[in-house]
């Protein structure tokens, strides 16, 4: 009987074994994931922050803004960087001292409808207003020889440009305010100071007070009758 001999085989090379293989491109895989996101949260990148505050309308230029390093990752693309600044570029929005600017906050001048003016305030303007505050533009009109009719609202919703006050005229109180608004109440303003009416500004952000009646209290016999039906 012929006997017949059986070769073993050689061991497969551990570096061949496709688990082995796989590993690694696993712990590589990982390795550079953390590099990259450490290195992502080392990277900073230049955007443009207010300098001061930035009403509607104004025009932006780099005498407004300054340079900030800042860690956004793919959110520093909302907001305007050094090299898009141009000539041209117009606020559509208010924009607070050290604000980052949107890029959704800049403009044309076709994109907004907006212009200034000033108005004198008859009272001395509320120390919360400042530039870049919302208000409404309140007039009492004047009836005759220092007589004034009731207050009415004229402008909803300005944005104050800058408040000047005089501070050599101590007597006279009040301030100049330079306020941002709409075209289309350009003409009731214009009328209002052209006949004397006095001005007054109130920051947006206080609600007004409606008066409401007050109900009438219940009488006994009312009472009476709720508690029987209840």
């Amino acid at each position: 009987m012929a006997s017949s001999t059986r070769v073993a085989g050689r061991p497969r090379p551990v570096w061949l074994d496709m688990r082995f293989l796989i590993g690694i491109v696993l712990v590589v895989a990982s390795a550079l994931g953390v590099w990259a996101v450490v290195h992502a949260a080392r990277t900073t990148q230049p955007v443009l922050a207010a300098a001061h505050a930035i009403v509607p309308g104004q025009v932006v230029t780099a005498a407004d803004l300054v340079e900030l390093e800042t860690r956004l990752g793919d959110a520093g693309e909302r907001y305007l960087a050094p090299e898009s600044l141009s000539s041209g570029m117009v606020a559509t929005r208010s924009i607070s001292a050290g604000e980052l600017v949107p890029v959704s906050a800049i403009g044309t001048g076709d994109d907004v409808d907006l212009t200034t003016l000033v108005v004198r305030s008859a009272l001395d303007v509320p120390a919360g207003i400042v530039a870049g505050s919302a208000i409404e533009l309140w007039a009492t009109p004047l009836t005759g020889p220092g007589q004034y009719g009731e207050p009415v609202v004229i402008v909803t919703h300005a944005i104050v440009a800058e408040v000047r006050t005089d501070e050599s005229m101590v007597s006279r109180a009040g301030a100049d305010l330079e306020v941002v608004v709409s075209r289309d109440v350009v003409g009731i303003v214009l009328e209002h100071v052209a006949g004397g009416s006095a001005m007054s500004a109130v920051p947006a952000s206080v609600p007004r007070v409606i008066d409401e009646e007050p109900e009438e209290a219940e009488g006994p016999e009312e009472a009476e009758r709720e508690e029987q039906a209840s």
